[in-house]
């Protein structure tokens, strides 16, 4: 990206809808840069490398056949006693 920069430049040399709000005779520091394009313009850079998933939405059979699944694992439900317990013994590991 290149930028070129401007120092002491005199305000009345700007074009008048950059003047405004300047005085007549102050000096300003004007600096130009060049837009980065869209494919440059990356605003997860850590992500990149990672491996593109195409994901489809699944069908209503598909969604149910999941939860099923899910529900026929039969995963102990916590008490939300027990998830403070356990939310409070991790924030206490950063006490020490």
């Amino acid at each position: 990206m290149n930028k070129i920069v401007f120092e002491h430049y005199p305000a009345s040399n700007l074009p008048e809808e950059l003047r405004k709000g300047l005085e007549k005779d102050a000096m300003v520091r004007v600096v130009i840069e060049e837009e980065a394009k869209d494919e440059e313009r990356d605003p997860f850079p850590g992500f990149r490398n990672l491996p593109k998933i195409e994901r489809k939405p699944m069908t209503r059979g598909e969604t149910l056949a999941a939860i099923r699944r899910i529900k026929a694992e039969d995963r102990p439900s916590v008490s939300a006693e027990e998830a403070v317990a356990r939310i409070r013994r991790l924030r206490d590991e950063w006490d020490d």
